[in-house]
């Protein structure tokens, strides 16, 4: 079993995902536990890349957002659909980056050092399963590189984890 994720801190963000996205498709499969395949995502994911803060799932439970696993402070535990940044994503079935989190009309401030944030929704034929998100403590953290390499891992989960 595959169970060591190689982090090579002096690639380009795109190689990083690139490098990323390969070792995750080996390290998660759909005969592990759920729980651990989320643990073990995102723990690659804040160990790859050092300016995310925080990185965890809000899984849908068929009305509202809950915590999930994830990296970094404590955080919120219940979000709506609609609030703040996730809910905002899980509504729309779409990518939402926030460059300043402080401008983010709602914006739900779980770590008052967050400043930028990207949250990704994870769907299989417009069915929502929940959103990856992602915090930074500095402000335009996210870029298009990132959507769309997240986009890409949410696609792998949605497809192979969620709903294999």
């Amino acid at each position: 079993m595959f169970e060591e994720i190689r982090i090579e801190k002096h690639l380009a963000e795109d190689e990083k995902y690139r490098l990323l996205l390969s070792q995750l498709k080996k390290l998660l499969t759909s005969e592990d536990n759920f729980i651990s395949n989320l643990s073990n995502c995102t723990a690659a994911i804040k160990d790859t890349f050092e300016k995310i803060s925080w990185v965890g799932f809000y899984l849908f439970d068929g009305e509202n957002l809950y915590l999930g696993p994830f990296q970094g402070k404590v955080a919120c535990t219940n979000i709506n659909i609609g609030n703040g940044v996730c809910g905002s994503s899980a509504a729309r079935r779409e990518t939402i980056i926030v460059p300043d989190v402080n401008k983010f009309p709602g914006h739900i401030a779980c770590d008052s050092e967050s400043k930028s944030e990207i949250v990704i929704p994870i769907t299989n034929k417009n069915e929502l399963f929940g959103v990856l998100d992602l915090d930074s403590h500095e402000f335009n953290s996210f870029v298009e590189t990132d959507k769309k390499y997240l986009e890409e891992i949410c696609k792998f989960l949605a497809e192979e984890i969620f709903h294999p």
